[in-house]
């Protein structure tokens, strides 16, 4: 990939449409250092610019000029990510959304709502909440990250297991292409048979095809009842099993995840909050079940408890309180932050049909014994999503560099021969690049090659990731 560097013609040509005060360049530390990194461990790109828009109209003026002088661009969200997908590697634009946070309306009628990409997901959920309406995808960042970003990546978030996944919500998009065309991708409707869907194309492409500015979203029923259960079980392996025996047995949770003991002693102390453990437990499964009416929900969690007896488990929380539910799933998505404040990390985002749990748990246990890392697994159970903190720890400078790629290879492998694949929700950006080829084959990699090239023929808009 050739590109050129941002002339001072080209900055006053970015000021004249976005406006000064609009635009950072890196003189300003202060100002650029929060688009330099996103959540993925600690990798840092500085962006030649910084630039954000407040409609697609502008984003479009950028495009034409960056096309035209072959400057690359970064769509950028949050910056919650964990792939490295809003990271500049080549330079050129860092192009932020985050001024497009409008909820532009919500269709009571239609259960819709058409939203700008960089509304922050909770905002968002809590405003069709208040009319009992439902967006379900709450990825772990949802007080923090924005709708678009969720889109590049078909977030999911614990209850993607009963709801789905963001792609499962997204009904039609306006995108503004690389060379500047705005266009919508499909029709405010549930059902559309009309040619290819580039609805769920533009889902899950990270950003590499076009710049989502306005989404329209399906929503559901608000469920009004709920029930939190914590179950500790004195094997991890145990745990990981009842995850796909509970749905044989005809329930499906509206969240069921895993969290082995560390995960929750480092989340407790994080958060300076205590879950009693008792010595010999070693995971435990947090299920939650939804509904609307409390007396289903409690014959459900009868069958939970009768699946339950058929495995070694300790005494089981029910919680009993609102603070209860909100402190549980606290400790659930604060565990990710509590690893990485422990130590350098790698978090990896692996996915296999959830019989086989037991499987990959036991399988990275032994390929850490291996190659000498520690790892701290929790995770979406119901779904087969286990993400894996790999924790640096004791292990040399070297090892960490070049030894562990081949052991995070061979987790890739596993899930790959299990069925499963290399990220569940995370997404491939800059850091799973290297792995891409275990997990899919050389015609995927040459179609999806020739869709970016066709959307995108000079490779400008967020380059050096997925391929």
């Amino acid at each position: 990939m050739n590109f050129n560097k941002i002339t001072p013609i080209l900055v006053e040509a970015f000021a004249a449409i976005v406006g000064e005060e609009q635009l950072v360049l890196p003189a300003d530390q202060e100002g650029m250092v929060r688009y330099t990194h996103d959540e993925t461990e600690d990798l840092r790109y500085l962006p030649e610019v910084v630039l954000k828009p407040k409609n697609a109209e502008e984003i479009s003026r950028i495009m034409q000029l960056c096309h035209e002088n072959a400057i690359p661009v970064t769509p950028r969200g949050a910056g919650t990510g964990l792939s490295g997908g809003a990271l500049a590697v080549h330079g050129g634009v860092v192009l932020s959304m985050e001024r497009l946070n409008a909820i532009i309306s919500i269709d009571e009628r239609n259960l819709q709502a058409t939203v700008e990409p960089g509304v922050i997901t909770q905002v968002f959920q809590e405003a069709v909440i208040s009319l009992g309406l439902f967006y379900p995808p709450d990825p772990s960042s949802r007080g923090s990250c924005q709708l678009g970003g969720n889109l590049s990546e078909s977030s999911g978030g614990p209850r993607a297991v009963k709801y789905g996944v963001t792609k499962d919500y997204v009904l039609n998009l306006e995108v503004v292409l690389p060379t500047g065309e705005i266009t919508w991708t499909g029709a405010n409707v549930l059902k559309n048979a009309t040619g290819y869907n580039l609805t769920q194309l533009m889902v899950g492409s990270e950003g590499t095809l076009g710049i989502i500015t306005k989404i329209v979203f399906r929503l559901i029923p608000y469920p009004t009842q709920n029930l939190v259960l914590l179950v500790p079980f004195r094997k991890e392996e145990e745990a990981a099993a009842a995850v796909s025996q509970i749905f044989t047995a005809g329930i499906v949770p509206s969240a069921l995840e895993f969290m082995e003991r560390e995960a929750i002693e480092w989340a407790c102390r994080y958060l300076s909050l205590d879950v009693p453990m008792a010595a010999d437990e070693r995971a435990h499964l947090l299920i939650e079940l939804d509904g609307n009416d409390m007396d289903l929900l409690y014959k459900d969690a009868e069958r939970v408890y009768e699946v339950l007896e058929t495995f070694d488990v300790g005494d089981i929380l029910v919680a009993d309180t609102e603070k209860q539910k909100e402190d549980l799933w606290r400790l659930r998505r604060s565990v990710g932050h509590a690893v990485k404040s422990n130590s350098v990390y790698k978090e990896e985002d692996t996915v296999v049909p959830r019989a086989e749990l037991p499987v990959l748990l036991r399988g990275v246990k032994e390929i850490g014994e291996r190659y000498k890392f520690k790892s701290v697994c929790y995770g979406h159970a119901g779904d087969g999503n286990l993400h894996i903190n790999i924790v640096k720890g004791d292990m040399s400078d070297d090892d960490w560099q070049n030894k562990l790629p081949e052991g995070i290879k061979e987790i890739f492998r596993l899930c790959v021969s299990l069925g499963g694949t290399i990220s569940g929700e995370h997404g491939i950006g800059l850091v799973q690049r290297p792995y891409i080829s275990i997990a899919l084959s050389e015609v995927q990699l040459r179609l999806m090659q020739g869709i970016k090239q066709l959307f995108d023929p000079k490779g400008i808009l967020n380059p050096g990731k997925i391929f």
